[in-house]
């Protein structure tokens, strides 16, 4: 039993059963056990691997990508260029590098990272010595903001509610002895889950994320304020169906509930819940398809000119292994923000 565990036995104990979204923020954020508080969680070491890890090639691309988007928009004098769970810096270190080309872009901008692990922002602080820490979007300059959100969302707790004849029951953890599994509250109207009543039958599951709408929301209107754009990457769909919570332990899947604080949890995002919630966005467009756009596979054959053997073996599998539909090309997708005067990010259509 982890410590993590034996405290929520006990609130449990104490208190009843806690909703997923409770679980999931102890799991992950608890000050003192939790995943991301205790660890750097990425590479081989780790537990799970990132795009910006898999090939240098994805960071450069979002880089020119928004540095296209600010030329777009009038190259303004002074902006934020943001990333919002950054990992390691590695995805803003390869952007930085890219875009040292693009004439007035780096003597623009200001790097803002927003990220609350006190052992990720060390990592990050080694990449990027000149950025700017903040614990939540609220405290970004008022300047134009041009933002990065890569696998941030699916890492946002969820609440998991199944639908019945009598009404939505919600998905709650709970305790049998020593183990911790989930169950389900009485049937009640849910009002947040009204507008579901039209596209789920008994039986389904929904997944709602309470904290993605308020994080969006502030995000375009500063955008739509502004001016900028944000580039959010996650895997998911157009709307939430069937239960998509999942637990990533040393690269392979782990039950959620065996042992609190030392698994990765996240869950599938709602890319309908982020539209509703800003101004103008673009399609949501396939990361392979995007990337394409952009010029990866020009990209690739560049870069592989000057590699042989293994490190050549290695370049080709990256390159398939960010784009291919069978790969994480079509599992991930793509959603841009941008203002509503304003031409989407280039590799995103209206």
């Amino acid at each position: 039993m982890t410590p993590l565990h034996a405290l929520l036995a006990q609130r449990i104990a104490a208190t009843g059963p806690m909703s997923l979204a409770d679980y999931m923020a102890d799991c992950l954020m608890h000050p003192k056990y939790g995943y991301y508080a205790t660890r750097d969680p990425f590479g081989v070491a780790g537990d799970f691997t990132t795009a910006p890890e898999i090939s240098q090639m994805f960071g450069e691309l979002i880089g020119l990508c928004l540095a296209q988007t600010w030329l777009d928009q009038g190259s303004p004098a002074r902006i934020t260029l943001a990333e919002i769970g950054p990992g390691r810096g590695t995805l803003m270190v390869d952007a930085l590098r890219a875009t040292r080309g693009v004439a007035g872009f780096h003597d623009a901008l200001a790097v803002h990272f927003i990220e609350t692990s006190p052992s990720l922002r060390k990592r990050q602080a080694e990449a990027v010595p000149n950025a700017v820490w903040h614990d939540d979007i609220s405290g970004l300059p008022d300047v134009p903001l041009y933002l990065i959100a890569n696998e941030f969302f699916d890492a946002l707790p969820i609440r998991q509610f199944s639908r019945d004849e009598a009404g939505w029951r919600e998905h709650m953890v709970g305790a049998q002895g020593d183990t911790l599994l989930l169950g389900l509250s009485a049937p009640a109207p849910i009002d947040l889950l009204a507008h579901r009543l039209d596209d789920t039958k008994a039986g389904d599951i929904v997944e709602h994320c309470p904290a993605l709408p308020g994080i969006v929301q502030t995000i375009a209107d500063k955008i739509e304020a502004l001016g900028g754009a944000a580039l959010i990457i996650d895997y998911g769909d157009w709307h939430s169906v069937g239960d998509t919570l999942q637990a990533l332990q040393g690269h392979a899947p782990a039950n959620p509930f065996a042992n609190p604080g030392m698994a990765d949890l996240t869950a599938h995002v709602d890319f309908e819940a982020i539209a509703k919630a800003s101004h103008a966005h673009t399609r949501v467009t396939p990361q392979g398809v995007f990337l394409e756009r952009l010029g990866i596979t020009a990209r690739a054959q560049s870069l592989a000119k000057g590699l042989t053997a293994a490190a050549l073996e290695a370049h080709i599998s990256a390159h398939r292994r960010l784009t291919h539909p069978d790969e994480m090309g079509n599992l991930f997708k793509v959603i841009g923000l941008y203002p509503s005067r304003a031409a989407p990010p280039p590799g995103l259509e209206a």
